[in-house]
């Protein structure tokens, strides 16, 4: 039985996917799809970063430039492709696409102590995920949503789905509660937004961190919003990463 999260009316309207085929794609079957990832894994023995791209973007618009920026201080790179996405088979599901952020960690076969996972945006629900379920050496979320279920609202209602309030409430407890999948990480963590997002509101980063316990470092920037923070702070946030990266053993 299809999970309720994985309703069409929300797949068509809370994902927006674009095609982007890669040249030479790190592919990754799962049920029903054909994942069209990317990887840069020049460094044998380095750490490895899985990022997890935003809603409007697809893994080609990182790995031109954030893959040679870390690959040349020591880090190697996976971006995690979903379905319908870039060179991706298949139709974005909210719920189905957990298990296949599980099964694209899997296929890099690192040892988890040696991952970093990264989530922006919409990833950082596919982060959250793979880090409460696998335990990665470090997380970043960064412009990440502490309340999936809200965002969902925002563009259906529980009667197109054919359910009540009551049980789309319970399917996103089931599914995608970002404070237990915070809480259950034991990793470290940082947490990332701009103070100017008006999209994803820094609220959500401060619910994140404090969820996430005392050791987590919560940055807010001053400069940028949701789709320019790269834009603004990108120096500082591939700092951040390579620094958290570095202590992976």
């Amino acid at each position: 039985m299809a999970h309720l999260l994985d309703h069409p009316v929300i797949s068509s309207r809370y994902f927006f996917p674009r095609r982007a085929p890669l040249a030479e794609p790190f592919m990754v079957s799962v049920p029903g799809a054909e994942l069209a990832c990317f990887r840069s894994a020049p460094h044998a023995d380095g750490p490895t970063v899985l990022h997890f791209h935003g809603n409007g973007e697809v893994v080609a618009d990182w790995a031109g430039d954030l893959a040679p920026a870390l690959n040349a201080r020591g880090v190697n790179l996976v971006l995690a492709e979903y379905r319908g996405y870039g060179g991706s088979t298949g139709t974005p599901a909210l719920a189905a696409m957990l298990d296949d952020a599980l099964a694209v960690f899997d296929a890099v076969e690192v040892p988890a102590s040696r991952v970093l996972v990264y989530g922006r945006s919409v990833g950082s629900i596919y982060a959250l995920h793979v880090a409460a379920a696998r335990q990665p050496g470090a997380l970043v979320i960064e412009s990440g949503i502490s309340d999936v279920l809200a965002r969902v609202l925002l563009r259906a209602e529980p009667r197109e789905l054919g359910a009540t309030a009551d049980q789309l409430r319970q399917a996103a407890a089931d599914a995608v509660d970002h404070r237990a999948k915070m809480a259950a990480y034991r990793g470290r963590t940082a947490v990332l937004h701009t103070r100017g997002d008006d999209l994803v509101l820094p609220d959500n980063a401060v619910e994140l961190a404090d969820w996430a316990g005392d050791d987590a470092e919560l940055v807010l920037f001053d400069r940028g919003d949701h789709n320019s923070i790269w834009a603004y702070n990108g120096q500082a946030i591939l700092d951040r990463v390579v620094a958290l990266a570095a202590t992976l053993f």
